[in-house]
């Protein structure tokens, strides 16, 4: 076992066997009114309204998350480049998605020490623990903003050296940034898990990666690509510790953790959209096709049963669906232990 899955499991243990990862980032921002009819998605909102991405982030802390995922998904130097940035602001912009991921735990981390019961009148969470940034990294088809990353087809032209260069600069600043973790989300094939997994060793990468693939059948990964090859992308690579599915309906998540748990003993983890679906030609979800937070929740437990390790919410969930997660582990879990030292987990957290 490598450092990085070492801390992982630390991680874990301190959150009482299963971590809380938070919920979506976009779906908070157009509730609070935020127009994201833009290639950048909700990295635009790195550039406009940061103070929004710390409220957000801070929500997600107060309803129980341990980890909380930058808002870089759809950040790539090559995008801002396009938006006429220059290569320096570019690389800025990446760097503060996880500098305000920072401000929002050290704000968090305030409040529950001068919080004496743990919880807020208002029910927000205030208990001092274990919380890990994540910088996300989307796939190559986030950037395209075709709707591609649900779909896996990025042509007959591409290979991997291309996806390989297309990220290099990006996954090297995010990690030089100090984020916990680096959360390769969304990934639509296998040769983008081959370029992610190939990167971390070629650039030295010493922040430990996740790696999340998505899926639209409940069998393999949404290019068609056997999820059996690529979880086992993941197991073979010392730099990712974890590996799951996110952006996927949860009827869907069951029968996948138990096909990953064939090729794979690393944790695994399980970000879920709601449900409903998307429509990559109007760039939108479709209303009332998903299920409620209730019906969300009510997989939870089975999803720990069958081996997931950290679970959260992907596109269209929300701080009340993270709650109600939080809830449902806490009401069967030890408690967590607080401030070990060495672990992934410490760092950024004061006694």
């Amino acid at each position: 076992m490598g450092p990085g899955e070492s801390a992982m499991s630390d991680f874990l243990r301190q959150c009482g066997g299963v971590a809380v990862i938070d919920g979506g980032l976009a779906t908070e921002f157009e509730r609070r009114g935020v127009d994201l009819n833009d290639p950048l998605w909700s990295a635009k909102c790195i550039l406009t309204s940061p103070h929004l991405i710390r409220a957000v982030h801070l929500d997600y802390l107060e309803a129980g998350a341990d980890v909380i995922i930058t808002a870089s998904y759809q950040a790539t130097i090559q995008g801002f480049e396009h938006k006429g940035y220059s290569r320096e602001e570019s690389e800025s912009l990446l760097t503060k998605s996880v500098e305000i991921a920072h401000e929002a735990r050290d704000i968090y981390n305030t409040r529950c020490r001068e919080s004496l019961s743990g919880h807020a009148p208002d029910d927000r969470i205030l208990k001092q623990r274990p919380i890990l940034v994540a910088a996300s990294v989307g796939s190559y088809g986030a950037y395209l903003a075709d709707g591609s990353e649900y779909s896996g087809d990025y042509g007959d032209a591409m290979d991997l050296e291309f996806l390989k260069n297309f990220h290099r600069r990006r996954v090297k600043v995010l990690a030089d940034s100090g984020p916990d973790l680096i959360a390769f989300e969304t990934v639509p094939n296998k040769l983008e898990a081959q370029a992610f997994a190939q990167l971390l060793d070629e650039e030295e990468i010493n922040i430990p990666a996740w790696l999340s693939f998505n899926s639209k059948d409940g069998v393999n990964v949404v290019s068609g690509d056997s999820l059996l090859e690529c979880a086992a992308i993941a197991e073979n690579s010392t730099k990712i510790v974890a590996v799951g599915i996110n952006c996927t309906p949860p009827r869907y998540i069951q029968d996948l953790i138990t096909c990953m748990k064939k090729v794979t003993t690393k944790p695994i983890l399980i970000y879920p959209n709601s449900g409903e679906s998307y429509d990559a030609d109007k760039k939108e979800w479709v209303q009332n096709t998903g299920v409620s937070d209730e019906d969300f929740v009510s997989y939870v437990n089975k999803w720990c049963e069958v081996g997931a390790s950290l679970v959260g919410g992907c596109c269209r969930t929300t701080p009340h669906t993270i709650r109600a997660i939080y809830r449902t582990l806490s009401s069967k879990a030890c408690p967590p232990i607080p401030n070990v030292d060495g672990a992934v987990s410490s760092k950024g957290e004061e006694s």
